[in-house]
């Protein structure tokens, strides 16, 4: 079983910046077939931007998602873990917060990000989170 965040992370980052329009968000989430992205400035980690929270905080107050940025609607990144942190730790954490994903952040760089689904894999492999976690975009298994 892994023991720390960086055997069970995805790594690498899709991210934007904070004056970056809804819109560019949410086709970068599009051609990366994902379901957030990281807000930083410089290498430094503002916040994480869900497709929820594009729908919740914007869309559904009726906003124009090309004129509002990023920064504006995603939740602030007052929660990371870092990569040599316990797995135990995230899943605390994520627990406390009532997240299911946290930044993964080295020295403010932000490396990846540990979701419920990747613990969900190490934890329970045969889990219906699990298995959901690991089906091929567009499958039909989130639905």
């Amino acid at each position: 079983m892994a023991r720390y965040v960086r055997e069970v992370m995805t790594a690498g980052v899709a991210a934007v910046r904070p004056d970056a329009s809804l819109v560019e968000a949410a086709q970068l989430m599009r051609a990366q077939d994902i379901g957030d992205v990281l807000v930083a400035r410089d290498n430094q980690l503002i916040g994480v931007l869900t497709d929820r929270d594009i729908a919740l905080r914007a869309v559904a107050d009726g906003v124009d998602p090309l004129t509002v940025s990023a920064e504006s609607v995603c939740t602030p990144a007052t929660v990371c873990v870092g990569p040599d942190d316990e797995v135990s730790t995230a899943v605390a954490l994520m627990r406390q917060h009532a997240v299911r994903r946290l930044p993964v952040v080295e020295g403010g760089l932000p490396l990846g990000v540990v979701s419920i689904g990747d613990l969900a894999e190490i934890r329970d492999p045969r889990s219906a989170l699990a298995d959901i976690s690991r089906a091929a975009p567009g499958s039909g298994a989130g639905t």
